[in-house]
């Protein structure tokens, strides 16, 4: 495209890259996960954890090695993401390891730094080989086919805690909906970028509402249909909440019309209300979420909600310090569902204040990456990424909190839980690809007054 001198942008507008700065926060990152780890052990010892150096090393390797798949394939990339997720990664890990000393028949920390490092290493394998996000475009229909079978396996599997969304094998445990959901956010942004003129302005005017022709309005019936069914046959309410919520958002993003939130809304609402009046395990969730207090009343003692609330209760303002609280009453969900509760008690409101603005960091991030890039693709696939990050904490939050019925998800990077680490990662990792497209400067020659398109411009 010819433009006059004038018109073209000036060198000294460029992003700098910032690599330098991703360095420095991933030393911080370590240093303060290092510091946790020890900190557990003279509070519950009174001594260091002798492993501690192999920690902060193995740690810092990962880091590194992280940073340095950025630094060489991603290097105008965000420099907060990585930083962030490292951070997280290692908090989870030490209230893991707090909780395992409280346990020591039931080491989880272990099997925690394993699915960590994978999750680094696909993380790495994203950013090296994956040189642009829009080739996902081309496999929209094959990752919602692969979604599907992923979320539909887990049905032929007995229920775990109620639920029926692990795959079990030889003691081997697998939740394939952490991946499925990766894949419905490729879908629905490629989907959504192909057919959101005909979403926004074709079909039936209906009061405010502009709905689209059938054909176009079909899929996302189905998608609302899939929800409801995965809520009734798997009993996952958390799962089915993500993924209608996460299409919901991503369709107010393509169309920019809000009747649909209130759509979305509306028949989330309904489908919860119906599910969880008639079936039984979402209803105990519910009327648990209604009265937590109940079975103290009944003399049974209290519910793993109630002490949840209670270990919020006793972190007051700063804490009682990193090994000294009581969470381990909670129970059998301390390491996984409810470890939030932990972070609540031993850091305080200070503590779980800090930790949801790095979350609030990390999608804020995401959006702006996804508001920075001209293909509407990338913006609709980083801007998904980031919701289904956001939903996660707030759906997870709020049941420990009481705001919302329990849903037995996992929080990002903290919680015990491989494939939801795993996964983590890999949204991490693409959006670390599409932070760096957006911030990725357009050659131009101001001499001559062209602006040339880059390599990633002509695919």
């Amino acid at each position: 495209m010819t433009a006059t001198t004038a018109d073209a942008p000036p060198p000294d507008l460029r992003l700098p890259k910032r690599r330098g700065v991703e360095l420095l926060l991933l030393v911080g990152a370590v240093l303060i996960s290092v510091y946790g780890y020890a900190a557990v052990g003279l509070a519950r010892n009174d001594a260091v954890p002798p492993d501690v150096a192999a920690y902060g090393a193995g740690l810092g390797l990962l880091a590194l090695l992280a940073h340095l798949a950025v630094r060489f394939r991603a290097p105008y990339a965000d420099p907060l993401l990585l930083p962030i997720a490292v951070l997280l990664n290692g908090l989870g890990l030490v209230l893991i390891y707090r909780l395992d000393l409280e346990t020591p028949k039931d080491q989880a920390a272990p099997t925690q730094l394993i699915w960590s490092t994978l999750g680094v290493a696909l993380f790495i394998v994203v950013v090296v080989f994956l040189r642009d996000h829009r080739v996902l475009q081309r496999y929209a229909y094959l990752s919602v086919a692969t979604a599907l079978v992923l979320m539909i396996v887990p049905i032929f599997f007995p229920a775990v805690n109620g639920a029926k969304i692990w795959i079990r094998v030889d003691g081997l445990s697998f939740q394939p909906g952490e991946f499925a959901k990766i894949l419905l956010a490729v879908f629905f942004a490629a989907y959504l970028a192909a057919n959101r003129n005909a979403l926004a302005y074709t079909g039936r005017q209906i009061w405010k509402l502009q709905l689209p022709t059938g054909r176009v309005l079909g899929p996302i019936v189905a998608i609302w249909l899939l929800s409801v069914g995965v809520l009734v046959l798997e009993r996952d309410l958390g799962t089915s909440l993500l993924f209608f919520g996460l299409f919901v958002i991503m369709l107010y993003v393509a169309t920019g019309r809000t009747g649909w939130v209130a759509v979305g809304l509306l028949l989330a609402a309904v489908g919860a209300f119906v599910v969880g009046s008639f079936e039984p395990h979402v209803h105990s969730r519910v009327q648990d979420w209604l009265d937590p207090f109940a079975s103290i009343d009944a003399g049974q003692g209290p519910s793993q909600l109630a002490q949840s609330l209670f270990a919020f209760a006793a972190g007051g303002m700063l804490g009682t310090g990193l090994g000294l609280g009581h969470s381990i009453l909670i129970g059998f969900a301390v390491k996984s569902d409810f470890i939030l509760a932990t972070a609540g008690e031993e850091l305080g409101l200070t503590g779980l204040t800090a930790i949801f603005l790095l979350y609030t960091l990390l999608v804020a991030r995401g959006y702006r990456a996804g508001l920075a890039l001209r293909d509407p693709f990338g913006r609709l696939l980083s801007i998904g990424l980031a919701s289904i990050l956001a939903l996660q904490v707030f759906v997870i939050a709020g049941g420990v909190m009481g705001l919302i019925p329990l849903t037995g998800m996992a929080m990002p990077f903290l919680a015990q839980g491989g494939s939801s680490v795993v996964t983590n990662w890999i949204i991490v990792a693409l959006l670390i690809r599409v932070s760096d497209q957006a911030r990725r400067p357009r050659p131009d020659h101001v001499e001559t007054g062209v602006i040339a398109p880059t390599a990633e411009d002509e695919l």
